[in-house]
């Protein structure tokens, strides 16, 4: 989706001019659809991933996170499509499948360019902060990347049904930010902090652009 334009006509009712290469923006089914099948196949792939690790006797647990290791920080990718066991995917699978649906409704590239940020900045903060001798792996950063994406996106950006939408899934799923406080369970706290916080920067670094030639009035202070 192309941010900042004036939809079928220009401002002035003229039809916008028109960029060489430029992709014709998709209708809002289209983008609907596109997205319900990327997150589909997204989850697809998490319950697939858990067959092949249950099969082949958990190999793939070791792609999880094992925190100040040098050798794991190749590991921060992958750790955030693996689980340990089918009830710790099945947990991920609703949430990460309608925070991702909600988010890439903005398109695709900017949803892509915001999971990489949290799961960069998730993956590196359990690396950083994580127990000795543990491993973490899980959607779960994503997932609460997403949720803190979807919750100020709308604000920075000045989009009215964004800002609906962040407070929908606040009412909705609000209680989950009990998941980044510390505790001694075998939850990673971490992963779900700084996946937050990774959804709420990359909210900040790809923030909706004002268009060319246009800028906000100046504020008079009466």
């Amino acid at each position: 989706m192309s941010y900042g334009s004036y939809g079928a006509y220009g401002p002035a009712g003229r039809p916008p001019a028109g960029r060489p290469g430029a992709r014709p923006e998709r209708s809002a089914t289209e983008r609907a659809r596109v997205a319900g099948l990327l997150m589909a196949g997204w989850v697809a792939l998490l319950w697939l991933l858990e067959v092949a690790d249950a099969a082949t006797g958990h190999a793939l647990d070791t792609y999880g996170v094992s925190p100040r290791e040098l050798g794991e920080l190749r590991d921060v990718v992958p750790a955030s499509f693996l689980h340990f066991g089918f009830d710790h995917v099945a947990a991920n699978s609703v949430p990460l499948l309608l925070f991702g649906f909600l988010a890439a409704l903005r398109g695709l590239r900017r949803f892509v360019a915001v999971v990489a940020v949290i799961v960069l900045v998730g993956g590196l903060g359990v690396w950083l902060t994580a127990p000795a001798g543990s491993v973490t792996a899980g959607a779960s950063v994503v997932v609460f990347g997403l949720f803190g994406h979807l919750l100020v996106r709308g604000f920075i950006d000045r989009v009215v049904t964004d800002i609906v939408v962040g407070l929908v899934v606040g009412m909705l799923y609000g209680s989950i930010l009990w998941g980044v406080l510390p505790s001694d369970g075998s939850v990673s706290w971490q992963g779900h902090l700084f996946g937050l916080i990774g959804g709420v920067l990359a909210a900040v670094l790809f923030r909706r652009r004002a268009p060319a030639g246009r800028r906000r009035p100046d504020t008079i202070i009466g």
